[in-house]
């Protein structure tokens, strides 16, 4: 191989490389805390990958970090939920203390304002019993939200499991609160879609 062709690959496989890092790497930091790149929700099943993150402000104050993981990237909200796959949302809490009531109206929030009125009225008990498992959160503890096919959403607060919602309309309507035509802020949408607002 000639010197000026060895260079050229050099620089392709280093212009190459450095795509990939940047792409792989975009979200694994957010507000200093590290992100795994992949989780795995069900050990017998394929890692989801981070689809994107972002912070969830409100009135200027860090509320929390949100992280979505999927089988494979999409940016596309109505691809996301139309289809019941393996999804995990985290929530990193960021600010110093949220109340559990505060939880509960926000999910209130987010359902009513992303779902029809015959959808919530056929959800609100399964509503009820996920916000039941809500306390008051700190900051350093964290929420997982684990959507398994065959099992339903599995809720994880402070590394212990709080139950099961049952239902691929449940999970469809959770992910509306950040995805669905209402967001709880569109920024954070779009970072969770891994799309620049630009």
């Amino acid at each position: 191989m000639s010197i000026k062709l060895k260079y050229f690959a050099g620089v392709i496989c280093f212009l190459f490389s450095g795509v990939l890092f940047a792409d792989e790497s975009r979200y694994s930091e957010v507000a200093g805390i590290a992100l795994p790149s992949q989780v795995v929700v069900n050990d017998d099943k394929k890692p989801l990958v981070l689809n994107g993150a972002g912070i969830r402000y409100k009135f200027f104050f860090k509320i929390y970090i949100g992280a979505l993981y999927l089988p494979r990237l999409e940016s596309d909200p109505l691809k996301i939920l139309s289809a019941p796959v393996p999804n995990r949302v985290s929530m990193h809490i960021l600010y110093g203390e949220v109340p559990g009531e505060k939880l509960v109206d926000a999910w209130l929030e987010g359902f009513n304002n992303n779902l029809e009125a015959t959808e919530y009225a056929h959800l609100e008990q399964r509503l009820g019993q996920f916000n039941q498992m809500f306390v008051t959160l700190h900051e350093g503890d964290e929420v997982l939200l684990d959507y398994i096919p065959e099992l339903g959403t599995r809720v994880t607060i402070k590394n212990q499991i709080k139950g099961v919602i049952k239902g691929a309309d449940f999970n469809r309507a959770l992910l509306s609160v950040w995805l669905g035509d209402d967001p709880v802020t569109e920024e954070l949408k779009l970072s969770l879609l891994g799309v620049d607002d630009d």
